[in-house]
């Protein structure tokens, strides 16, 4: 292709990139590269080079790229009717269509799904709903919302709120005061080395407890939690862990909301995460893989019991007061459709967790006994290695150091694109579903490559 000279300099004038060190980036000191294709799980840039995206893009791009079916759905409906609205009843064929695959494929007893474009608004709807539904339900004391340090919810005033990450709050203004954290159950940086996962999982629940207790259950609403905590380091659950926090939030009447912004539609081998773990929530937050991040689209699948409350909200109020302009939207909406059919007919929830266990048990075999790999986890296709200065005591390098980006950045030069996950020196990995064996195999080669460039 003919390289536009120009676009590099445009980049650093003009271009706000998120989650990005702005000064850095404007002197020239930040690499910017500008992405023109892709084809299955790999991209190419517009200087030739071809890398296999082992993050899918951020978590999002399941089925692949270049993905036809899904790009002609798009375009077609595009042809046909572009956008119109979702309020006071109208709808699409596509809008229509989705809501009941998502459905089909969701958790029992979930009623409805409420459209968004990301999974922030997902998670903005979701806690006007449960603050609607306790006003309903005459508890306007009933509002404070439990998340997870570590848990990642969104970049919103609210949703950047719940996230437990140091960077979305710093300098923000965050969190607001409705929002409270709990314990991440995160056992690799447990208290005690020498804690069963049993014991971990009880330790969790008590931290909750006493949080519930000093609070006061009459002032909770919710608890917000990702299946798989996902940018707070790759990170699945203690044994045990979700059938007893659910105990706790039921004792309480505390609404559980299921962040699987990450996990639904097959990324831990499974269709939902909250399947996977038996979980039962109230609420359900979808989103990159509704349309594999072929069109924005997000969602909230409302349970149930909280829609009984929110019909009478309405027969009370009358309409709900709440929307997006692009809620629905039939582009988003149709590649949802198409997206969905090609994870069914390409047999992919399978792949993901066949070839993600083959991911993570060839990367364990690869690195666990390293010197300064504390451990090596995962489930599904999301894999983790997270690094340590001291294998025996698990403790951690200074963050002057950036072992983490350092050995990130040591893998893209071998064209693998893995991250470096924020609060540690962790890689992180979560392939498109359609990875294969080979790929995996690539992936893990050059990872070890990368780890003895950086660590010897």
């Amino acid at each position: 292709m003919l390289k536009n000279d120009q676009l590099d300099q445009w980049d650093r004038d003009n271009f706000f990139h998120p989650s990005t060190h702005l000064a850095e980036f404007a002197r020239g000191n930040v690499p910017n590269r500008v992405i023109t294709g892709g084809s299955g799980c790999h991209i190419e840039d517009r200087d030739g080079n071809r890398l296999l995206d082992a993050f899918a893009g951020l978590y999002c791009v399941n089925v692949g790229y270049g993905r036809q079916d899904i790009a002609e759905a798009i375009a077609a409906q595009a042809k046909e009717l572009a956008y119109y609205h979702a309020y006071v009843g109208h709808g699409t064929e596509a809008s229509i269509t989705l809501s009941k695959m998502i459905l089909d494929r969701a958790p029992e007893n979930m009623s409805k799904v409420y459209f968004g474009l990301g999974g922030s608004d997902a998670n903005e709807t979701n806690i006007k709903l449960v603050w609607y539904y306790n006003n309903i339900l005459g508890r306007p004391e009933k509002k404070k919302i439990i998340s997870r340090w570590r848990g990642y919810h969104g970049s919103g005033l609210m949703t950047g709120s719940l996230t437990g990450l140091e960077l979305f709050h710093k300098k923000f203004d965050l969190p607001l005061t409705q929002v409270i954290h709990t314990e991440a159950p995160y056992y690799f940086r447990r208290p005690d080395l020498d804690m069963s996962e049993e014991a971990f999982t009880t330790h969790c629940v008590a931290e909750l407890e006493a949080l519930i207790e000093r609070e006061g259950a009459d002032t909770i609403a919710a608890f917000i939690g990702e299946p798989v905590l996902g940018t707070g380091g790759i990170v699945p659950p203690p044994a045990g862990y979700w059938d007893a926090i659910q105990k706790v939030l039921e004792k309480h009447d505390i609404l559980l909301i299921a962040d699987e912004v990450v996990t639904g539609f097959g990324r831990l081998g499974t269709m939902f995460g909250s399947t996977h773990y038996g979980i039962k929530p109230d609420l359900i937050t979808i989103a990159k893989g509704l349309t594999s991040a072929y069109a924005p689209l997000s969602g909230s699948i409302v349970g149930d019991k909280m829609w009984k409350v929110l019909e009478q909200g309405t027969d009370e109020n009358g309409p709900i007061g709440h929307g997006w302009t692009y809620s629905a939207h039939p582009i988003g909406a149709a590649a949802g459709v198409a997206n969905l059919k090609l994870i069914d007919e390409l047999n992919l929830v399978h792949n993901a967790g066949e070839v993600g266990n083959y991911l993570t048990t060839t990367m364990t075999a690869a690195l666990a006994d390293h010197a300064h790999v504390g451990e090596v986890r995962g489930e599904g296709m999301m894999c983790a290695v997270e690094f340590v200065k001291d294998k025996g005591s698990n403790s951690l390098f200074d963050a002057s150091e950036k072992v983490g980006p350092q050995i990130a950045s040591a893998l893209l030069a071998e064209n693998v694109i893995g991250r470096a996950m924020p609060q540690g020196d962790i890689l992180g990995f979560a392939p498109p579903f359609c990875l294969t064996k080979e790929e995996a195999d690539e992936v893990v080669g050059k990872t070890v490559k990368a780890v003895t460039s950086v660590l010897g």
